[in-house]
């Protein structure tokens, strides 16, 4: 599977000038290589055979064009080829009925990253901080706040500077993406790829866990444990009124461009720390079980829908269920989405059907008597489907066994600052009590 390492750059005054002079080279080369591409008739060749003849021009575009003679190879290489992609992704939004048309060139703001493959980069240490060695860029300095699993083994300076917990045999380092974003920031991103086993069977389901998510409480899961929403509210008001002050700027002005900033920092204000809160809370469940059941949620039907669409969007479910999924198969734990379909309405502990609306947040079985909160006997339908998918069950009539008191609040700060919704001394406290 390919993860994705990212990490903030420290570049010098001088070397932000040279890798947005290398991403306006890339940006022209794109857009040249594009010219070209609508130049070529659809039936002389495959997608691919068409790009790949443009790709080949690069070394005659030398002979005239002296700037790319200060981008590396790869890096031009790897340009020209984004064409393919590109059509790629219009072709799969025009199958999913999406009304697209063509290609256009890119404008400077639309066009903020280019790519090393292969060659061109290396990590080292020098002067007593991490840098990024990159061809015809030089040392960018580097904050490597975590590790990555395997990179250059040969470079005795860089081996004696990383500190892994994971001993990654399989693992690869296919490629770094340089990326200008709105705010100014330059940020490195590495591709490793690494081969992975799929897991065993859980051999004991009392490590198996079902996960509800929601908006007033952001996860129900069968240990117990309801991790609360995190609250961006002074963020979003924040953001508000920085948009509304950009919008009183003349734009193109000094002052439009200055507001512009404050408005983006704004926005990966909250990207960041949403994505910290969701990063932390997948990261618990896949490093602490050893199988993981959620709902396979149509995210994008229900942004459809005119009621609750903003608080569905700012959930950021689908996100939450993409880390958590590629997590858990890092971590070798069994990632399963089941059908969501009656997990609320049926019983947990005797699979009676109940209709209830949605302002009824407390489940009550008439057939069977077992009571929990809504969210909670959903979590328990989640994990019974999910150990059904794996061939792993637990007993019928018998609802699932938790470790903490049914419906532990637990607030997203804690997860913020722990990094995981529980603290191990409390769980311990909570069990032997």
């Amino acid at each position: 599977m390919y993860y994705a390492y990212k990490y903030r750059l420290k570049p010098s005054d001088t070397h932000r000038e040279e890798l947005d002079g290398q991403r306006d080279i890339c940006r022209q080369l794109y857009n040249h290589a594009l010219y070209r591409f609508n130049q070529i008739p659809e039936d002389t060749g495959t997608l691919n055979q068409r790009v790949r003849s443009i790709r080949d021009e690069i070394p005659s575009l030398k002979d005239w064009w002296e700037g790319l003679s200060d981008v590396y190879s790869t890096v031009l290489q790897t340009t020209v080829m984004r064409i393919e992609q590109n059509v790629k992704s219009l072709g799969g939004l025009k199958e999913s009925g999406y009304d697209v048309g063509q290609l256009k060139w890119k404008p400077p703001r639309e066009f903020r990253s280019f790519t090393y493959t292969q060659s061109g980069f290396k990590l080292d240490k020098k002067g007593g901080q991490t840098v990024l060695s990159l061809s015809k860029l030089g040392d960018i300095p580097i904050r490597l706040h975590r590790a990555i699993p395997d990179v250059h083994k040969s470079d005795s300076s860089y081996a004696a500077h990383q500190k892994s917990e994971i001993s990654e045999d399989d693992a690869k380092l296919k490629q770094v993406t340089l990326k200008k974003e709105p705010t100014g920031e330059w940020f490195a991103t590495f591709g490793v790829q690494m081969d992975r086993e799929p897991p065993e069977p859980p051999e004991n389901p009392e490590r198996c866990i079902g996960i509800d998510v929601g908006i007033l409480k952001y996860a129900h899961d069968t240990d117990g444990t309801a991790v609360g929403s995190l609250d961006l509210s002074a963020e979003r008001e924040r953001l508000e009124r920085e948009q509304r002050s950009l919008s009183r700027k003349q734009h193109g002005s000094n002052n439009w461009e200055t507001q512009r900033r404050r408005v983006a920092e704004c926005h990966a204000d909250l990207r960041r720390k949403r994505r910290d809160f969701l990063h932390k809370l997948s990261a618990y469940y896949a490093r602490e079980y050893d199988l993981v059941a959620v709902e396979d949620l149509n995210v994008k039907g229900m942004l459809e829908s005119p009621s609750n669409s903003r608080n569905t969007a700012a959930a950021a479910w689908r996100t939450f269920l993409s880390l958590l999924e590629y997590k858990c198969e890092r971590e070798g734990t069994h990632f399963v989405a089941v059908n969501p379909r009656g997990t609320t309405k049926e019983c947990a502990a005797c699979g009676v059907s109940t209709e209830k609306p949605l302002w009824v947040r407390e489940h009550s079985c008439p057939a069977c008597g077992f009571e929990a909160d809504r969210d909670a006997n959903a979590a328990g339908n989640i994990l019974s489907r999910g150990l059904q998918d794996v061939g792993v069950g637990h007993s019928e009539g018998t609802p699932v066994e938790t470790v903490l008191p049914v419906d532990t609040p637990v607030s997203a700060k804690r997860v913020v600052e722990t990094g995981s919704p529980t603290l191990k001394k409390r769980t311990a406290k909570a069990v032997s009590e």
